[in-house]
């Protein structure tokens, strides 16, 4: 076990460093770059249903029953499920207490976390290079001394290149014994790494979170569900591929294969562009961030309540067609300018006039990104919010523009922003990154004029913009809060610490009734 680590980075390989030199970047900032992203990455990933952190404690026993084990007495079943919340190492240990625990261990679906299998030595230090040959054999370990099932795997601490058999058997192991819910990262570099194809066998998986990988080539294989023979995961609920070098035929085939699947999540797609068609009759939630996106169609989503797209990583316009989604709820964040929005085959643009065939009446909270001082993306506020007439709650953030391309003013939101679902419908609006600008506050100006039933509104500033909440309380006062159409309105301020961003799990948590608001 190595406890000090000679390379000088953590993350990149000297390939790595190579390409990042012949890119002419410094290697450094590739390096912090790496670790802001799998920062992120870690911070998506689903909690452990087990922690070694938890508190334990008892009710003191009478001194006459000291040393009387009441515990390996009761029932099979109560056992293995106190088996079940323990650490993989807490868990295997339970095994050498008395003849009574060994057959409890091996028939308990385990947990294994490889977090928990890091020995002493890395206390305190995220792994580096030279302690994948200690990890990887300790997980080998485990995976061959139960005989399965295991309920949760969690392998996301572990550097796999040059352990590319080793990974391989695991997966195989996993498929043999019956794993239900699987997170598997590769901590890079390379960000290529193949994930072996044996992956596509584990029919037993209910949750599938992959990360940093370079997904197998599906050209070839028979597409499973809708009619084309036995489905590839027949149990697979939650789907989430973050930072994963795959084809569109390959999330294609992904999707086809998975009829159950309720909860998608796309993160950090860059072999783009993405065209994705959502074609799901249990899909509930979908989510793509920061990726390179073309299209994103629903064709056919009966249970659909929640679509969400967050940042675009080359800034690149996204088609967004809507077929048939008529549970759809929660929508956002849809940039006007930008994103192309298409309802039941007709593109919505400024000169169509909305109709019923171009609405979505089943939307209830819709979020934005805007640029208020570009004349056309302003133009094209008023244009979607007219396809979601039943939106009583707005969410809007305010994007910087660089370089105004026209003037946009009090009498401009008069001539253009004047839609029913605003002065009727709209109950709860946030709006983030306010920076005091006279294009944003025209239009807050406007809107508080005309939204007749708004109950509660939240301000929040964009970093360093203001020095106080004073000096921001004071700027949004010129909003004249007396001349409201609503007179039961609150309104709340406050500053901005850090630049807005995206909360991934929480957008796929739907016990989050509105992951947009920002408080």
């Amino acid at each position: 076990m190595a406890n000090q680590n000679p390379w000088p980075f953590v993350h990149l390989d000297a390939r790595a460093v190579a390409e990042a030199l012949s890119r002419g970047q410094d290697p450094q900032a590739v390096e912090q770059g790496t670790s802001a992203v799998l920062y992120y990455l870690y911070t998506s990933v689903p909690d452990l249903p087990v922690s070694a952190d938890a508190c334990l404690s008892a009710l003191p026993l009478p001194p006459s029953a000291a040393g009387v084990d009441r515990i390996s007495v009761l029932p099979s079943g109560i056992l293995r499920e106190i088996v079940s919340r323990l650490p993989i190492k807490d868990a295997a240990r339970t095994a050498v207490l008395s003849k009574r625990w060994l057959p409890v261990w091996r028939g308990t679906p385990l947990v294994l976390d490889d977090t928990n299998l890091r020995p002493r030595a890395l206390a305190g230090r995220a792994p580096v290079r030279a302690d994948a040959p200690v990890l990887t054999a300790a997980i080998t370990r485990v995976l061959a001394a139960h005989p399965g099932p295991f309920r949760v795997v969690y392998l996301i601490r572990s550097y796999m290149d040059g352990h590319q058999q080793q990974l391989a058997h695991w997966i195989r192991m996993l498929a043999a014994k019956g794993v239900e819910e699987l997170v598997l990262v590769n901590r890079p570099y390379p960000i290529d790494m193949p994930l072996p194809s044996s992956i596509l066998n584990i029919a037993t998986l209910t949750r599938l979170f992959i990360g940093v990988w370079k997904f197998p080539d599906t050209t070839g294989l028979p597409r499973g569900g809708c009619g084309g023979g036995a489905a590839l995961f027949p149990h697979l609920r939650e789907l989430i591929v973050c930072c994963v070098f795959m084809e569109n035929r390959d999330m294609d085939f992904l999707l086809a294969g998975s009829p159950e699947l309720e909860t998608l999540g796309i993160q950090g797609y860059k072999k783009g562009p993405l065209c994705l068609r959502l074609v799901g009759q249990r899909l509930q939630c979908v989510q793509i961030c920061l990726s390179i996106v073309e299209t994103i169609t629903v064709v056919n989503a009966p249970l659909l309540e929640r679509l969400i797209l967050w940042n675009s990583l080359d800034d690149s316009c996204i088609r967004l067609k809507i077929d048939h989604a008529p549970k759809l709820r929660l929508l956002g964040y849809l940039e006007p300018g930008i994103h192309t929005l298409e309802m039941h085959n007709t593109v919505i643009n400024t000169r169509k006039v909305v109709t019923p065939s171009t609405m979505a009446p089943s939307v209830k909270a819709l979020a934005l990104r805007l640029r208020f001082g570009v004349r056309n993306d302003a133009k094209m506020l008023p244009a979607f919010l007219g396809c979601f007439p039943n939106a009583d709650t707005l969410h809007i953030v305010s994007e910087k523009t660089f370089e105004a391309t026209g003037k946009l003013n009090l009498k401009f939101w008069q001539e253009n922003g004047l839609i029913k679902s605003l002065q009727s419908r709209i109950k709860v609006m946030s709006f983030c990154e306010f920076r005091g600008d006279r294009s944003e506050l025209d239009f807050l100006k406007f809107f508080m004029k005309n939204a007749r039933v708004l109950e509660k509104v939240d301000i929040k500033s964009a970093m360093g913009c203001f020095t106080s909440i004073d000096e921001l309380r004071s700027k949004v006062l010129a909003l004249d809060p007396d001349n409201w159409a609503s007179d039961n309105c609150t309104l709340a301020v406050y500053i901005g610490s850090v630049p807005e961003c995206w909360n991934f799990r929480r957008g796929l948590d739907v016990s989050v009734g509105d992951p947009f608001a920002p408080y």
